[in-house]
């Protein structure tokens, strides 16, 4: 079932436009001149119930524009936008109830407070019966293993405690719809691999609906099913995680240590990433190069080391914000 549907979507922003210096800003302030700025152009797409959706773009791509106009914060310009139901920018208040949001760099939490006082109050501010409430909590601290702290004041908490609590905090109203803006930024990597397995615990026993944005791969790659890409304010791609990383499968990267230098240059299936002494780092285009070809070139009698992998799913996406693929 399609909980979220997003068609032909647009957003402008009429920003104001100053010339340098103070005659500039002087003109600015007696005859201004104003630009149209499309941070949102024309995008459609829509949800699954219970689906993890990645979806990602540059900084400036239009990605926080798009979920301030899904959540309500925002009107569009132009477009339809039905979540659960409703129109966001009409059924905002409504609409509170039924959605959650993290965002990484964001505190909900009152700091002075401790988790259960914390949730407590977010129980109240839903409306939620105290019985009702107190009942949550605990299904929750026990899901999310929260006994350990859960009488700590929140600056007292680690940043991966209180990340784990600001979701919590989110689900007492029991939303259809998670949107997790960069929920592991700042963490380490033992801490964003807890996160994740919490994420995927809470979907999977709750079928919560996880709309997330991250820069970070380890986020996508290992949470997500499906991804889709901004820029510029357009979907450039929207497709399965597997379809993404397969339609790449032609590329590898090829790391040898030979034991004599070799001198290879650039050319057409064939990019040098590094040459240090014997050591080379190749990037291959599998449909004009064969990782044969390759060997050939090197010689297999003076190879000592040789390591063959696909390209990192962060060069990928690096490669399609920048159109190098189609």
């Amino acid at each position: 079932m399609k909980i979220i549907e997003v068609k032909n979507l647009n957003k402008k922003f009429k920003i104001k436009v100053k010339e340098k210096g103070l005659k500039g800003s002087l003109k600015s302030i007696i005859k201004p001149k104003y630009e149209i700025i499309n941070a949102v152009d024309d995008i459609s797409f829509s949800v699954e119930q219970g689906e993890i959706l990645a979806f990602i773009g540059p900084n400036g791509a239009g990605k926080s524009t798009t979920i301030k106009m899904l959540t309500g914060i925002l009107f569009p310009t132009d477009g339809e936008i039905n979540v659960l139901g409703l129109e966001p920018s009409k059924s905002r208040k409504q609409l509170a109830y039924k959605i959650g949001t993290v965002f990484g760099q964001k505190e909900q939490l009152w700091t002075h407070l401790t988790p259960y006082d914390n949730f407590k109050f977010f129980g109240a501010i839903y409306d939620i019966p105290e019985k009702e409430t107190e009942s949550r909590i605990q299904e929750l601290i026990s899901t999310f293993e929260l006994e350990k702290f859960i009488n700590t004041p929140v600056r007292n908490l680690s940043l991966g405690q209180r990340i784990r609590c600001e979701i919590v905090a989110a689900l007492i109203h029991k939303p259809e719809i998670l949107f997790l803006d960069e929920p592991t930024i700042g963490l380490d990597p033992v801490v964003k691999e807890n996160i994740r397995k919490l994420i995927k615990k809470m979907n999977k026993e709750f079928n919560t609906t996880i709309f997330l944005t991250s820069h970070d791969v380890g986020d996508i790659e290992k949470l997500c099913k499906r991804v889709i890409i901004i820029n510029n304010g357009k979907i450039i791609m929207d497709d399965t995680m597997t379809n993404l990383k397969y339609h790449y499968l032609d590329q590898k990267i090829i790391e040898v240590k030979t034991k004599e230098k070799v001198y290879l240059k650039d050319e057409d299936g064939i990019k040098i990433i590094k040459d240090k002494d014997c050591n080379l780092k190749i990037e291959i285009d599998g449909t004009k190069k064969s990782v044969t070809d390759v060997i050939k070139l090197l010689d297999a009698d003076n190879i000592v080391d040789i390591n063959i992998s696909s390209i990192p799913l962060e060069n990928i996406i690096t490669q399609i914000y920048k159109g190098e693929k189609q």
